[in-house]
C-alpha cells in the first residue's frame, strides 16, 4: 500500500510598498488575470484572496493595499487591512522591485516586519532588469539590515522567472491542512467584484493626476438574460467632484465609452460571455474621506 502523499495548506500574505509588482505577481502564480494591474501607486484597496491549487498543496494568497502614508479615510482603511493580515498568514511575502532599487519605503516596512514572529521570505521582484554580475541577495540584505529573512527569492513577476521556485519554497514551509476552497476557484471574491475592479483598472489607464484615485466603481446589475447567451452589466462609476466626473466621460462620451469596450472585453473572457456593458458616471462629493459612502462603496471594515 502506497502512503498518503502529505497536502499542505495555508495563507500568505503579499506584502510590499506600492507599485512593486504585486498584482502582476499574482495573476501570474494563479495563472490568469484575477487582480487589476496598473503603473499608478495605492491600485489595490481592497484585500483580495489569490487560490493557487497543486495537487500537494493549496496556497491562499492573500493580496493586500501597499502600505503607504494615507492621506485620507480610504487610504488609513488600506493601510489597516494590510497590517491586520500580517498576524492571520502562515509566512509574509515581502515584494522589493530591485530594479528600482530598495528605498526607504523598503525599509520602513522592513523595520514593521523585523519583529513579526511570522517567518518572512524576502521576493526580489524584476531581475529580468537588473544587470549580469550582481548579487542580487547580498544586495537585499545590505539594505535591509532590520529584516531577518528567511530566504532572499529571486522572481520576475512578469516573465515568470524564478515563480516556481517561489512556489515550491513556499509550499515546504506550510503545514500540512485540508483544502479550504474548491479546487477550480483562484479568488474568493465574487463576479461583481471583479467585474468592477476590471472596470476601474481600464479608468486607471485612461485617466491621470487625482481622477483614477478618486474613482470607486459600483456593480448595480449583473443578469443573465432569459433565453441568451449574454449577461447584462449596468455600472457606476463615482467620482468627488464635477469636473473629475467631466474629464470621465470625456469629449462627446468618448473617455467612457472606450473604458467601457476595453472593459467589456475583458469582462466577456473571464465570464466566457457575452456581455452588454452599461455605465454612468455619478458625483459622491468627498467619498474617500466619508465613513457611509466607504461602506456603501465596499470599502467598509473588513
Amino acid at each position: 500500500m502506497e502512503p498518503v502523499a502529505t497536502f499542505r495548506s495555508g495563507f500568505v500574505a503579499l506584502v510590499g510598498r506600492p507599485n512593486v509588482g504585486k498584482s502582476t505577481l499574482l495573476n501570474t502564480l494563479v495563472g490568469q488575470k484575477v487582480v487589476i494591474v496598473s503603473d499608478k501607486p495605492q491600485t489595490t484597496r481592497n484585500q483580495i484572496r489569490c487560490i493557487l491549487n497543486r495537487p500537494d498543496a493549496q496556497v491562499i494568497f492573500l493580496d493586500t493595499p501597499g502600505l503607504h502614508k494615507p492621506k485620507h479615510r480610504l487610504g488609513e482603511r488600506m493601510v489597516q487591512v494590510a497590517q491586520n493580515t500580517l498576524s492571520e498568514v502562515d509566512i509574509v511575502a515581502f515584494l522589493v522591485d530591485v530594479a528600482d532599487g530598495i528605498g526607504a519605503g523598503d525599509r520602513y516596512i522592513a523595520q514593521m516586519l523585523a519583529g513579526a514572529p511570522t517567518p518572512v521570505l524576502l521576493i526580489a521582484n524584476k531581475i529580468d532588469l537588473v544587470p549580469g554580475g550582481i548579487d542580487v541577495e547580498s544586495y537585499c540584505r545590505s539594505e535591509l539590515p532590520d529584516l531577518n529573512a528567511a530566504e532572499v527569492l529571486p522572481v520576475s513577476a512578469l516573465t515568470g522567472r524564478g515563480v516556481d521556485m517561489l512556489v515550491d519554497v513556499i509550499v515546504e514551509r506550510l503545514p500540512e491542512g485540508p483544502k479550504f476552497y474548491p479546487e477550480e476557484w483562484v479568488t474568493d471574491q465574487p463576479e461583481r467584484f471583479v467585474v468592477a475592479e476590471l472596470i476601474r483598472e481600464k479608468v486607471l489607464h485612461h485617466t491621470e493626476e487625482e481622477v483614477p484615485h478618486a474613482v470607486a466603481v459600483y456593480v448595480e446589475r449583473m443578469e443573465k438574460r432569459e433565453g441568451q447567451e449574454l449577461v447584462d452589466i449596468d455600472a457606476t462609476l463615482y467620482v468627488e467632484r464635477d469636473s473629475q466626473r467631466g474629464i470621465l466621460i470625456g469629449k462627446g462620451g468618448s473617455m467612457i465609452k472606450r473604458i467601457g469596450t476595453e472593459a467589456r472585453r475583458e469582462i466577456e473572457a473571464i465570464l466566457g460571455s457575452q456581455i452588454n456593458l452599461q455605465l454612468w458616471v455619478k458625483v459622491k462629493r468627498d467619498w474617500r474621506d466619508k465613513e457611509g459612502a466607504l461602506r456603501e462603496l465596499g470599502y467598509g471594515d473588513e
